[in-house]
């Protein structure tokens, strides 16, 4: 037999935390572990497989016992010397132990089982195993020599190795009491060698020699005796607490020819018995150490989420305390704009434009990076069309582009389907904020925007973009750092081409958010390419349509706007709006004064404000669809972008919805977008 042949041991069990323990356990030897639940499966399995070294069978199984189990194993020809270890968790029932001999185990160990002792005496099974491979070996190769009784006698001597292997002390006993045979454990726990074991009388080894006497007469009795405690005596007076078993053994004619006695050294049980009292009570003040430990662990967390809230709160807060005063800002310097005006006057407000807008970009990603934090980022999944809307992001750089004249390339996969389902506006984010950063950094040269193909099935697809630019790059110390908030490639580019370095964090969220992927790559002096993957569903719907912005149409008059708004600027730049489009407008301050106007007069269309003292957009919404009964178009305007609920909003029955500050193009689109659905 080959030394580094795996040995195959059957563990039985009908707990399967039971059989992971003991595959824990033997798990650092070289044995392969078949594992059965019942006795029933440790059959089928033995009649397909009979090359096991070792059967570890549970007694106690439903359906089939491990004694049943043994005994049908036994009648099995090739399965007759295969050593059958019982594990038990009780000792009760002494009756059971020589049972469990009788039905043909070799050994049997109590519950808690100790780790080293299992694996001591598996190894010694284990190298009998081998041994025995090696024996029936030379047995078939005698046998073709019709040495038949050499070979039998070999297959003795392995039946003898077996009762050799017990670590249990095993003494054969005369009807007189005198000592016939024994294994060699027993010549450890006495001291005394077999030599002179032999024909000596065995009560002497015990401290109570009378006692021991009495179970050995009530063996005869009985017929056994199970499980009584004694103490064994060492020569060298050491003292080892031990279970007196014994059971008489007879010839073929049934005459009782002696006691076979197994005293097992239960030391180690009890002192398995003493770690668990131990253990069960340190269980138990750990168990109280971790209920006052969750008890923190809870109030730590309430005090986290009020945290988060209060933060979240005051995040609105700030939003719609900054967008009310921009919306007025950037609204009414678009209006001036319009008028005739002086270079210098006309070069002094574009200055306030630009830095308005770069103002809201900021607000925007501050929160947005705080809705990815919290968890609260949504994700909508919509069909539209990837190339042209792709495109239509672009084309907001083609002046830029043109003014730093630069080459801008744009190269799409005609093999992506051409409509899909996802977040059309994330990832107009995403791609506004990459092609932005290189136009920032890309003074000369080209930018490149690649999408491609790179997986299909039947229901997704998953593409790459990539932005490529030949800017300044990013030396590969800063590389791994620029995906960070607030990060940027040195403080020297901060100085240079401003920014607050969140953007590419808030990339990075939005895509990981996703189930995406980002990666950058930089060369100093040459440029940088920063990819992404996303994956999309595919679809047969048709893409919703986008927002159109329509050119003012001068035929499009006679149309009334209420207009619910309860700042007094944004009445104002409302009211200065409308009367550029040449529609009549009203005012309500809030919505209870709102609902008292549209009781008295007729309406087209209302702009709400969702924040407004009184009566809120989303209770005067409410009212105006179920009490009023009205079907009025409705287009929500607010300038809180971190807690309004687009489903609330069309839950209380708004048609659409507008950001502050309000694009007046888009503004005239969706008024007369939701006119046209009437």
């Amino acid at each position: 037999m080959k030394e580094n042949s795996l040995i195959k041991i059957l563990l039985v069990d009908d707990l399967p935390e039971n059989l992971f323990a003991l595959q824990v356990i033997l798990s650092g030897e070289n044995y392969v572990c078949v594992k059965a639940n019942s006795g029933n499966e440790a059959l089928k399995i033995l009649l397909h497989e009979q090359d096991f070294a070792l059967v570890l069978m549970d007694v106690q199984m439903p359906e089939m016992d491990g004694f049943e189990t043994v005994e049908l194993i036994r009648q099995i020809e090739n399965l007759k010397h295969v050593p059958i270890i019982f594990l038990t968790a009780s000792m009760d029932n002494a009756q059971q132990v020589f049972k469990g001999y009788q039905a043909g185990a070799v050994d049997y160990m109590i519950k808690p089982l100790s780790p080293e002792i299992l694996k001591a005496k598996v190894a010694v099974f284990v190298d009998l195993h081998k041994k025995n491979q090696e024996l029936l070996v030379q047995a078939e190769q005698l046998k073709k020599l019709n040495t038949d009784l050499h070979a039998q006698k070999l297959l003795s001597e392995y039946s003898l190795s077996l009762i050799e292997a017990s670590h249990d002390p095993l003494f054969a006993i005369s009807p007189e009491g005198k000592i016939t045979d024994m294994n060699n454990a027993s010549v450890k726990v006495t001291g005394v060698s077999r030599k002179k074991l032999i024909g000596t009388n065995f009560f002497d080894y015990f401290t109570d020699p009378q006692k021991a006497r009495e179970l050995y007469q009530k063996v005869f009795e009985q017929g056994f005796v199970a499980d009584s405690p004694l103490i064994l005596r060492h020569k060298n007076n050491k003292l080892i607490d031990v279970l007196f078993n014994g059971s008489v053994y007879k010839d073929d004619e049934e005459n009782v020819l002696g006691v076979a006695i197994v005293a097992r050294d239960v030391t180690d049980q009890k002192r398995n018995e003493t770690e668990l009292i131990e253990a069960k009570i340190l269980a138990e003040a750990s168990t109280k150490i971790s209920e006052e430990a969750k008890i923190k662990a809870e109030n730590a967390t309430t005090i986290a989420e009020n945290a988060l809230n209060a933060k979240q709160q005051f995040l609105s807060n700030m939003s719609h305390e900054i967008r009310t005063p921009m919306n007025a800002i950037i609204g009414f310097t678009k209006v001036i704009l319009r008028t005739d005006l002086a270079a210098k006057q006309k070069e002094y407000l574009n200055a306030i434009k630009i830095s308005g807008d770069a103002l809201i970009v900021l607000i925007d990603d501050i929160l947005d990076l705080a809705k990815v934090d919290s968890g609260k980022m949504t994700f909508e999944k919509k069909p539209f069309k990837m190339k042209s809307s792709i495109l239509a992001t672009l084309h907001l750089f083609e002046t830029k582009i043109q003014e730093q004249k630069l080459q801008f390339i744009k190269e799409y996969d005609n093999k992506i389907p051409s409509i899909l389902v996802g977040d059309q506006v994330r990832l107009h984010q995403i791609i506004l904020n990459l092609v932005s950063n290189a136009i920032k950094f890309t003074t000369k040269g080209e930018i490149t925007i690649s999408v491609d193909l790179l997986h299909e099935d039947a229901e997704t697809v998953i593409l790459k973009f990539a932005v490529k630019d030949t800017g300044i790059g990013i030396s590969p110390e800063k590389i791994g750092t620029i995906f960070e908030n607030f990060q940027q490639a040195n403080s020297e580019t901060s100085r240079l081409y401003g920014g607050t370095g969140l953007g590419l964090a808030i990339v990075k969220q939005l895509i990981e958010a996703q189930g995406g992927s980002i990666r950058a790559k930089s060369t100093v002096n040459e440029g940088s390419t920063f990819s992404f993957t996303l994956s999309f569903q595919k679809t047969e719907a048709d893409a919703e349509l986008e927002d159109e912005i329509m050119i003012l149409d001068s035929e499009m008059k006679d149309i009334k706007v209420l207009v619910v708004e309860d700042i007094a600027l944004n009445q104002l730049l409302m009211k200065t709006l409308l009367d550029d489009f040449g529609f009549d407008r009203d005012i309500a301050e809030n919505g209870k004064i709102a609902i008292e106007k549209l009781k008295e007069n007729e309406y087209d269309i209302i702009l709400m404000d969702l924040q407004m003292p009184e009566m809120n957009g989303y209770e005067t919404t409410e009212y105006i669809r179920k009490t009023l009964k009205s079907a009025i178009p409705i287009i929500a305007l607010t300038a809180d972008v971190t807690t309004v609920d687009l489903e609330k909003c069309k839950a209380v029955g708004m048609n659409d919805y507008l950001a502050k500050p309000v694009d007046e193009k888009l503004l005239y689109s969706k008024i007369v977008s939701n006119l046209n659905k009437t």
